[in-house]
């Protein structure tokens, strides 16, 4: 690929340069001007392509799995999101997987542990846990769990409980492009009964503005393995009250590890936002994948000039370097976006860039 810009590769091929290039492939080798232009292009080049995927056509499917397969020889009974850019790697934006898992009352996963980091956001159901490194937690809708990377961990449904599906995210893709993934399963299928009460994760490390006299946490994801829906919306409806918020992304609060006040895992961060009644954003775009879920309300968002309507439990995705802006529907109620993403790896490397739209007030124009 040639550019006619001075500082950049612009060679014309020749029949000795070919033949020059054979030969360097002779020696699993190459020149550099054949391939500059691509490999380190003006600005992020995403594969990914928006998508969003309707909880109401998929869930039929997530539940006729439990049909088909068992927890016990599927390893993990999940419907994977699959982005039509990103099928190579099985993710569904970036190097973000994520997925939707069912799990029937009395059903129990095996225990195991893994090189990617993992969460839970919960779609639906009732009487759901997951254990991680001898902790258990009871699930509830819209709660966010961490299964951070290296933990022993396991789901199950109470035999009193009804249903549950919930959205996993990992970033699995990431890990196995650094070619340090690992997977384990417990040698004895299920982990030890504990002595810690449960929730107690929560209990101690949820409060706020507290923090336990003589606690001790030196691992680099929070210890507060599970976010519950209702003080983080309590949260949201107070924030509310005393800022107009960000004109590109609504009232936004990061969900964090309460020992640093940064991201809640080393490779994945988190947030949740509140879109008032009526609410459109402005258009901005940075680097960095993002997922999204619809933890409450309807509403759109407009990713690189594509209208996507959505509704409470949709899942859709935003490219690194897209432009988009959200828009609640509802004149009367609020609506809140769940998401996920890779910003801890973003900026961490110093790669974390963000631009606003310049034209038509902030607002894109939607492609017919």
């Amino acid at each position: 690929m040639r550019e006619n810009v001075i500082g950049r590769a612009n060679v014309e091929d020749t029949p000795e340069l070919k033949a020059y290039y054979k030969d360097l492939e002779k020696y699993e080798a190459g020149a550099l001007w054949t391939v500059a232009n691509k490999i380190e292009p003006w600005a992020p080049q995403s594969a990914s392509v928006p998508v969003l995927w309707r909880y109401k056509d998929l869930r039929e499917h997530v539940l006729r799995s439990v049909e088909l397969v068992s927890p016990e020889k599927a390893g993990r009974r999940v419907i994977y999101l699959n982005n039509p850019g990103r099928r190579d790697v099985s993710a569904a934006v970036g190097w973000l997987y994520s997925g939707l898992q069912v799990m029937h009352p009395g059903e129990v996963a095996t225990a195991h542990a893994h090189s990617a980091s993992a969460l839970r956001f919960i779609m639906e159901g009732a009487g759901a846990y997951t254990v991680v490194d001898g902790h258990k937690m009871t699930l509830g809708a819209r709660d966010f769990v961490l299964t951070p990377n290296g933990t022993w961990h396991e789901h199950g449904v109470e035999g009193n409980g009804s249903v549950c599906i919930w959205q996993d995210g990992l970033d699995i893709p990431l890990v196995n492009a650094l070619e340090a993934n690992f997977f384990v399963v417990h040698p004895k299928l299920q982990q030890e009964p504990s002595f810690y009460p449960v929730d107690d994760m929560t209990k101690t490390w949820g409060n706020p503005g507290l923090r336990p006299a003589g606690s001790k946490w030196s691992k680099g994801y929070s210890p507060m393995f599970k976010y519950e829906w209702e003080p983080t919306y309590e949260s949201l409806q107070k924030y509310a009250a005393a800022t107009d918020g960000s004109p590109y992304d609504g009232t936004l609060m990061n969900y964090v590890n309460p020992i640093t006040g940064g991201h809640v895992m080393q490779t994945i961060g988190a947030s949740m936002q509140m879109l008032r009644p009526g609410e459109k954003t402005k258009s901005h775009r940075h680097t960095g994948s993002f997922l999204y879920q619809v933890a409450k309300g309807h509403g759109y968002s407009i990713i690189g000039g594509k209208r996507l309507d959505w509704e409470e439990r949709d899942i859709f995705c935003v490219p690194s370097w897209a432009w988009h802006e959200h828009g609640n529907a509802s004149a009367s109620e609020d609506a809140c976006l769940f998401c996920f993403n890779d910003l801890p790896v973003i900026e961490g490397l110093g790669l974390y860039r963000e631009e606003a739209y310049g034209d038509n007030g902030g607002y894109q124009s939607v492609a017919a």
